[in-house]
């Protein structure tokens, strides 16, 4: 007779508790789980990844709503996703506003619509040497990444319970898996999502509710332009439009949509799309000192050295540095097919 408090009476309490846990995530997790008529919304979602995500959305006959601060942009991305046939409406709305995101939510209830879907996509980058960084920088991260995407999960909560299901993506990054020398505030703010994303999918999936956690690596997007500059301007944007324009360093922002609407439809845990990215994460979880000499490595060799002029802590604009010859290897193309502004130069 095994005793309830023996070692194996918690093991057998553990182990049945780990099974039952799979098969809630089995029978949740459905390949035939269909977005037609389905809500979807998505922050962040007129250029870049998540303009790429509505097209994927739309594609599959989902009812979308992008959430943006530009109603220019809105209009822009609404014309072109309604032009594919879909179903789109548009908010203007600052997720780093409490009221704002209360808004949103309002909106799509007030119309009728379900909270299907939630896309936490919005997103900024500073790039620059910590020496530089603002206080300003870290909370804007914050607010845009963490605190943005957490009002809005529990603004949605309240319908999804009441429907019974609903699914979450929450678009983290690399940088919030691997830290990545001059992105402080953006790491720490997507390590932040990446903590909450993963508290919430071991908390809500006995409510039907599946939370996806996607850490892609750098994209093709043309998002370079859209960078706020620290330090020695143009060295660092050359080194970042190195690292995200080329296919040695980054991926198809379309295959990545794709891979995200394909996790949200299974209710993956989580989702890595390009191989740059997971291999970053297997080095560092291997070998994690080493991981840690690399890039420091790399900051102290191949990254620009703060700059002791007083203009260097002045935040700039990609749009407005010019990266010199790095220009002849950023496709136009992909800048005008996810919808980024034109730069200055």
């Amino acid at each position: 007779m095994i005793r309830l408090d023996s070692p194996s009476a918690r093991f057998v309490a553990g182990a049945s508790a780990v099974a039952a846990a799979w098969f809630a995530a089995r029978r949740l997790s459905r390949s035939d789980y269909s977005f037609g008529n389905r809500t979807v919304i998505i922050t962040g979602g007129t250029r870049g990844l998540g303009l790429a995500m509505a097209r994927a959305f739309v594609d599959e006959g989902a009812r979308v709503w992008l959430v943006a601060r530009s109603m220019d942009e809105l209009g822009s991305a609404s014309d072109e996703l309604a032009a594919r046939g879909g179903w789109v409406r548009t908010i203007c709305a600052d997720i780093r506003r409490p009221d704002h995101v209360s808004r949103i939510i309002d909106t799509v209830v007030a119309s009728g619509d379900r909270i299907d879907v939630l896309v936490n996509n919005a997103g900024i980058i500073e790039v620059g040497p910590v020496e530089h960084a603002k206080l300003e920088d870290f909370q804007d991260a914050f607010a845009t990444h963490f605190w943005g995407p957490l009002d809005l999960i529990r603004a949605s909560l309240p319908h999804m319970r009441g429907q019974g299901e609903g699914r979450i993506v929450n678009i983290s990054s690399i940088g919030g898996r691997v830290a990545v020398p001059h992105l402080a505030a953006y790491n720490a703010s997507k390590f932040a999502l990446v903590g909450l994303s993963e508290s919430l999918r071991a908390e809500l999936m006995k409510a039907g509710i599946l939370v996806t956690t996607v850490t892609p690596g750098l994209m093709r997007t043309g998002s370079y332009v859209n960078v706020k500059l620290r330090g020695r301007h143009p060295d660092e944007l050359r080194w970042f439009t190195a690292m995200s324009a080329t296919p040695l360093t980054s991926m198809r922002a379309d295959r990545a949509a794709r891979m995200i609407v394909e996790a949200c439809r299974r209710g993956r845990a989580t989702l890595t799309p390009g191989v740059q990215a997971r291999l970053a994460i297997l080095l560092n979880a291997i070998a994690p000192n080493m991981f840690a000499s690399l890039n420091a490595a790399v900051d102290r060799t191949l990254l620009p050295q703060p700059d002791l002029s007083p203009r260097a802590d002045t935040a700039r604009s990609a749009a407005e540095v010019d990266p010199g010859g790095m220009k002849r290897v950023l496709a136009e193309g992909t800048r005008r097919k996810y919808r980024q502004p034109h730069p200055a130069w």
